[in-house]
């Protein structure tokens, strides 16, 4: 084995691996995994707002509100449901009563969304500029839910009570107190949680946004797999928020008529650099395809299919490329070379930046058409994408096939042992 991928595997991914199995992480994880098919829904009325058709702007205008509604309610809604969703994963995990732990979490976040002047909500912080704020209330809430169950500080009733009412007196201990606990913070005290938590995150949220930003997550990404740790699920806990916010961001602006202010929304990475699957390794598949080694041939042809479909665990471990230093690093190469040339695209508005959510399971370059509000440009930046990561993987595919070849050669000349 290459001495760097011995050392990574030696001390590297024990430690990654721990992170990516923290339950915690999975919470979090789990919880955004959980919203995004809100997104879609809203994502579907977008495209129906905004069909890039010439004159469609005038038939839909008198209905242009209305339409908005389902997306006001989806994306603008984006914290209460990440509170709920979070809470009751890891309440899960903790053992706890998981609705629970849903709604200590999304009690405590909606009160402190509370203006005290008016005591109406501030609705901005509802939705993505909140997810934050949402994460952190509900991984404290469910924490202190346990707590209070592991002293024995609650309220049992009798066994014969019914479960619901069991559960709602069950309760009351721990909600008391973190309501009171987020009431004497924000509104005695004064102090703006959802300020301090933005700010702490703002650093992150900005760099993101960044070509160097976007190529470190790329890197990391695509070398977590290649050292056998799913690195979509192991970053997700951090960036999906992030992502999610930028998407939550540009369909604002497009809901406002204004530019879209983010480049890598939710949608950038999945569609137009995961082509065919983390790594763009559709284009690997297409090479080998016709290969000349018939274990390569086979499962190029067997793992297509799926590829089709953005999944690519066939191609990924049967070659493998998993700790295999000949495919890492074009792995590496075609998603850091695809997130550049899109964030360029979309950076000089060449090409629509993401504002319509849908599924990670959409073919490429339908998928590119879609999130992109149906701009015709990026479809064929799809196309452009995939041609692009085979001249990337075509040299180190042949150097593979090759080495096969040569050891498939000796093995069968080689003197039988007897």
């Amino acid at each position: 084995m290459n001495p760097a991928v011995r050392l990574l595997n030696r001390y590297l991914v024990p430690a990654l691996t721990a992170l990516s199995e923290n339950i915690y992480l999975s919470a979090i994880r789990a919880g955004m995994v959980s919203i995004v098919p809100l997104t879609i829904v809203g994502g579907l009325f977008m495209i129906v707002a905004y069909l890039p058709v010439a004159g469609w702007d005038k038939v839909v205008e008198p209905y242009l509100q209305l339409l908005q509604v389902p997306v006001t309610a989806t994306f603008g809604l984006l914290g209460v449901f990440a509170s709920f969703a979070i809470g009751y994963d890891l309440g899960k995990q903790l053992r706890q009563e998981a609705i629970v732990s849903a709604m200590l979490s999304t009690g405590v976040f909606l009160l402190i969304q509370l203006r005290l002047e008016d005591l109406s909500f501030e609705m901005d912080n509802l939705g993505s500029q909140g997810l934050f704020t949402a994460i952190l209330v509900a991984l404290v809430s469910v924490r202190v839910q346990k707590f209070f169950t592991d002293k024995n500080v609650v309220i049992r009733l009798p066994d014969n009570v019914p479960r619901v009412v069991y559960e709602s007196f069950l309760s009351l201990s721990p909600l008391f107190f973190l309501l009171l606990a987020a009431w004497l913070i924000r509104f005695v005290l004064g102090v703006d949680i959802n300020h301090i938590v933005q700010t702490v995150f703002k650093p992150l949220v900005f760099a993101l946004n960044t070509l160097p930003g976007i190529l470190v997550y790329a890197f990391l990404v695509t070398m977590l797999w290649s050292v056998g740790i799913n690195g979509d699920n192991a970053m997700d806990a951090i960036v999906a928020p992030i992502f999610l916010q930028y998407l939550a961001a540009n369909v604002t602006a497009m809901t406002q008529g204004q530019p879209l202010p983010y480049v890598t929304a939710y949608g950038f990475f999945t569609i137009f650099v995961n082509v065919g699957g983390t790594g763009a390794t559709l284009a690997l598949a297409l090479i080998m395809l016709n290969s000349k080694e018939p274990g390569y041939r086979k499962i190029s042809r067997l793992s297509l299919p799926t590829q089709v479909f953005q999944i690519n665990e066939p191609i990924f471990f049967g070659f493998p490329i998993v700790l295999n230093p000949i495919f890492m690093i074009p792995y590496v190469l075609s998603a850091l070379t695809l997130t550049t040339g899109t964030y360029l695209l979309m950076y000089a508005n060449l090409i629509n930046r993401p504002f319509v959510n849908v599924p990670w399971t959409t073919p490429p370059i339908i998928g590119h058409y879609l999130v992109s509000g149906g701009d015709w440009r990026a479809a064929l930046w799809g196309v452009a994408s995939i041609g692009i990561a085979m001249l990337v993987y075509y040299p180190f595919a042949k150097v593979a096939e090759r080495q096969r070849l040569q050891a498939a050669a000796a093995a069968a000349t080689a003197p039988v042992q007897g």
